[in-house]
């Protein structure tokens, strides 16, 4: 056990995240599972060749089957498959399925740069700012191509597509810097697309969030400000209302020619066609740029497309305002 844990760490970068530990876990049973077998194959199979190398007037017995050896090298793979099935499966259940309560930050793919938005309203490029020990989720976009976001210290990786929304979440464990990459090429520059991940201690994280220099890492952008123009919520209801989105929804539950705000987020929606939805960011996305794909049951297919007309940034507010209103 010492001996694995020394080549994980020798081999495998550092475990910055409680999932880390489950998958290299996984990585060292698969390993040693491999050279296990490996010795067990080629061992036999060198023993044998020479055991039973040929020689003159030597008649090898013929044999055609063998019901105990055939039981055991049909079972006993069967048994191991299936335990690195049920493995498997439970880290990565773990690993897509976030908490409640875990923070949310949104991420932008763009060539070739990341962007981060927070629920305060500020905004980071190529570098972003988590607690330690706490699940952190991050919401991500993009504003172009398909790229892919990955921290090798987590062991967390997920594509950024356009259009659409995808998540990754984790609990750094270990404080200070972690490298991001884009892990899908994404034209000349991609090997470019880097940012920096800083994991913060308790208080330098009160003092991030309150907008004061962190020590030591002062001139990776840590005392940026929170937006003037609000947090990411009102910088959402604003665009409603810019953008008119007021004149049709509202926010109290009260019926206007669309359907409510209130309580929207992570309902069960019935559709005209009869089949039910929920409403989460892809959806809520969907019916803004392509208000026809899914209409809710009880309202007309009157409400004209947004998409062009607000990007990502502004999408990402909306949707926050959206699951603020309960």
């Amino acid at each position: 056990m010492i001996f694995s844990e020394a080549l994980a760490a020798d081999s495998l970068p550092i475990q910055g995240s409680e999932i880390a530990a489950r998958w290299d876990h996984l990585y060292l049973f698969l390993f040693w599972l491999s050279v296990f077998f490996f010795v067990l194959v080629v061992g036999g199979m060198i023993y044998f060749a020479i055991k039973f190398r040929h020689q003159k007037k030597h008649q090898p017995t013929y044999i055609t089957h063998n019901h105990l050896l055939e039981l055991i090298w049909s079972v006993i793979p069967t048994i191991i498959l299936m335990v690195i099935f049920v493995w498997g499966y439970s880290v990565y259940h773990a690993m897509i399925t976030p908490p409640d309560d875990a923070y949310e930050v949104r991420v932008i793919g763009k060539q070739w740069f990341w962007q981060f938005q927070y629920d305060d309203g500020r905004m980071t490029v190529d570098k972003v700012f988590v607690p330690v020990n706490k699940p952190v989720k991050f919401i991500m976009s993009s504003e172009d191509v398909v790229h892919s976001f990955f921290v090798p210290n987590f062991r967390v990786k997920q594509d950024v597509v356009p259009g659409m929304y995808t998540s990754v979440w984790f609990e750094a464990t270990v404080p200070g810097r972690h490298q991001i990459y884009c892990a899908e090429y994404c034209g000349t520059r991609h090997s470019l697309m880097l940012a920096d991940l800083y994991v913060l201690e308790p208080e330098q994280w009160i003092a991030w969030k309150a907008g004061k220099k962190l020590t030591g890492i002062s001139e990776a952008g840590g005392g940026n400000p929170p937006s003037s123009g609000g947090d990411l919520v009102d910088q959402g209801r604003k665009v409603t209302t810019v953008k008119g989105c007021v004149a049709c929804h509202s926010d109290d539950g009260s019926p206007k020619v669309g359907p409510t705000y209130k309580g929207l987020f992570g309902a069960k929606v019935e559709l005209t066609n009869g089949s039910t939805v929920i409403a989460d960011e892809n959806y809520i996305r969907e019916s803004i740029e392509n208000p026809q794909a899914k209409i809710v049951k009880g309202f007309g297919p009157v409400m004209p497309s947004f998409k062009g007309l607000i990007n990502e940034e502004e999408m990402n507010a909306v949707i926050a305002y959206i699951k603020s209103v309960k």
